[in-house]
C-alpha cells in the first residue's frame, strides 16, 4: 500500500469513525471544509450520531457538534497506536495558521523623507535585541531565565487567576455549557468551564449580573434578584468618568464574587487555569452605568505580589461589549495603575489570540504617539529618545517596547547607532486609528493609592 492509500481512506458511512479521526468537515455558517479532528461521538435522542469536532489550526471556540452530513467521508485519517493520525508526518511540524490580523506586513517604503528619531543608549538596545534573538534560537534552553515569555509556567495552586495552559484532556476540550443569560444578554460560551454538572446539563445558566451567582432557571434568578442587594461589584469604586467605572475587588475579602468571576471568565478564555484560591489576586471590574445599576463590561486580575512585574494576570471583555474599544480601555487602565505605582509592567503569558491582538495594537498606538510627539532638541537636530524614556512615559516593559518596534519595522541601524524611521503612511494610519478611540482613561478620575503587598498582614 503506498503512502497515498495509507493517508486517505474512502467510506460510505460514518459507522467506522472513532475519536481521534481526522477528516474534512463543513464549518457552520461557511462553505469551507477544513480538516477537523473528532473529539467525541454521542448518540442523540433521534438515534443519530453527533460528532464533536475541533478544526485543526483554528481556535477552539469554533469547535462544535455536527451531524453525519457535515462530514466528508472521502478522506479519513485514523489515529495510530503512537497517537498520530494515519498519514501524519512525524518529522515535520506544520506551522499553525494565524488570523490575518496577527500577520504584520512590512511597511511600504515612504515617498517622503521619513521622520527619524535617534534612539540613545544604542548599546543597551543592541544587547536587548541580541538577547531576544538568542532567546528565539535557544527556546528549549533552561538556562535562559527570560524563556518564561514562550514557555507557560507550571501551574501552582496559587495561580487562580493566571492565564497558564491547562491539561488538554477530552473533558476540558469540549464546551460543556450551551448558553448563559447575563443581564440583558444571552451569550453562547466559547470554552469549557467547571460549573457544577447539574448546571451544565441545562439549556441555559442564568447569572446575576451584579453578584455573578448562577441559577438554574429565570424564576430562580428572579427570586434571587429580589434578595440581592448589590447593584455594582463589591469592593471600592476607584474610577468614574461619564458612565464608565472601575471597581477594585480583593480576592480574599470577596472570595465568592471572585470565584464566580473566574468561572464566568473561563467560558471565554481558553488559556486559563481555574483554581479556587483567589486570595493572592486583585480584580479590577469595568462597568457601564444606567438607571438599573453598574453592568459588568470586562475585567482584569492582577497578582498582589508579582516577581515578574506582571500588571495583568488575566483580562477579558464580555463578548457583547467586544469590538467597541473596551478592551483597549482595560489595557490602558492597567498601565495607568502601573504609572501610579511607578513601575513598568507586562501581561502574563500566554495571551489569548484576541488578547494578543489587543495588546499589540495598544503597544503600537501608545509608542507611536510618544515618538510622533517628540520635538528636536535644537536646530538641524533630529528628535532623540531612549528606550528607557519610552518605558517611563508609558509604563510598558522594555521587552514589549522593543518587540513592538521590531514588529512595526521601525528600528534601523545607521552609522553606528539605532534610529527609528517613521514614514508619513505610518503616521496617517496611526492618526486614523487614534480617531476611532472615542473613550480613553482620564488619570484625573482615578482615585487610588497603591498598597505594599509585601507585608502579608495587609492581605
Amino acid at each position: 500500500m503506498d503512502s497515498e492509500d495509507a493517508t486517505h481512506t474512502i467510506f460510505d458511512s460514518a459507522s467506522s469513525l472513532q475519536e481521534g479521526c481526522r477528516l474534512p468537515v463543513k464549518m457552520s455558517g461557511t462553505n469551507d471544509w477544513p480538516l477537523a479532528e473528532i473529539i467525541s461521538i454521542r448518540e442523540g435522542s433521534d438515534r443519530n450520531n453527533y460528532y464533536y469536532v475541533h478544526y485543526v489550526d483554528f481556535n477552539k471556540r469554533l469547535d462544535e457538534w455536527v451531524t453525519e452530513e457535515f462530514l466528508d467521508m472521502r478522506k479519513v485519517q485514523f489515529p495510530s497506536k503512537d497517537g498520530l493520525t494515519t498519514g501524519q508526518n512525524t518529522g515535520v511540524t506544520t506551522p499553525k495558521k494565524l488570523p490575518p490580523a496577527l500577520t504584520c506586513s512590512r511597511p511600504v517604503s515612504p515617498v517622503q523623507t521619513p521622520t527619524e528619531i535617534t534612539v540613545n543608549g544604542g548599546a543597551v538596545l543592541e544587547a536587548a535585541l541580541q538577547k531576544k534573538n538568542s532567546r528565539k534560537r535557544k527556546a528549549t534552553s533552561t538556562e535562559n531565565e527570560d524563556n518564561s515569555e514562550d514557555v507557560p509556567p507550571t501551574p501552582t495552586p496559587r495561580q487562580s487567576g493566571s492565564m497558564v495552559a491547562h491539561h488538554d484532556d477530552v473533558v476540558t476540550r469540549m464546551k460543556n455549557v450551551q448558553l448563559i443569560e447575563l443581564g440583558r444578554h444571552r451569550i453562547k460560551p466559547w470554552y469549557f468551564a467547571p460549573y457544577p454538572q447539574e448546571m451544565c446539563s441545562l439549556s441555559c445558566i442564568y447569572i446575576c449580573e451584579f453578584c455573578l451567582k448562577y441559577r438554574k432557571s429565570r424564576k430562580c434568578l428572579e427570586r434571587h434578584t429580589k434578595k440581592c442587594n448589590l447593584r455594582h461589584p463589591p469592593g471600592n469604586e476607584i474610577y468614574r468618568k461619564a458612565t464608565i467605572s472601575f471597581f477594585e475587588i480583593d480576592g480574599r475579602k470577596n472570595k465568592s464574587y471572585a470565584q464566580n468571576l473566574c468561572l464566568l471568565a473561563k467560558l471565554f478564555l481558553d488559556h486559563k487555569t481555574l483554581y479556587y484560591d483567589t486570595d493572592p489576586f486583585l480584580f479590577y471590574v469595568m462597568t457601564e452605568y444606567d438607571s438599573r445599576g453598574f453592568h459588568i463590561v470586562g475585567y482584569f486580575s492582577k497578582e498582589k505580589e508579582s516577581t515578574e512585574d506582571y500588571n495583568v494576570a488575566c483580562i477579558l471583555t464580555i463578548p457583547p461589549y467586544q469590538r467597541k474599544g473596551y478592551g483597549k480601555l482595560l489595557i490602558e487602565f492597567s498601565y495607568e495603575l502601573s504609572k501610579f505605582e511607578g513601575k513598568t509592567g507586562s501581561p502574563e503569558k500566554p495571551l489569548s489570540d484576541l488578547g494578543l491582538l489587543s495588546y499589540r495594537s495598544y503597544w503600537a498606538q501608545t509608542i507611536l504617539e510618544i515618538l510622533i510627539l517628540q520635538k528636536p532638541t535644537g536646530d538641524n537636530e533630529k528628535p532623540q529618545i531612549t528606550i528607557n524614556e519610552i518605558c517611563e512615559l508609558t509604563s510598558i516593559k522594555k521587552d514589549d517596547v522593543i518587540s513592538t518596534l521590531q514588529i512595526l519595522n521601525l528600528i534601523n541601524y545607521y552609522k553606528g547607532q539605532y534610529i527609528i524611521c517613521i514614514n508619513k503612511e505610518t503616521i496617517d494610519q496611526h492618526r486614523k486609528a487614534m480617531d476611532k478611540r472615542k473613550i480613553r482613561i482620564d488619570s484625573k478620575c482615578l482615585h487610588w493609592t497603591p498598597k505594599d503587598w509585601t507585608k502579608r498582614s495587609k492581605w
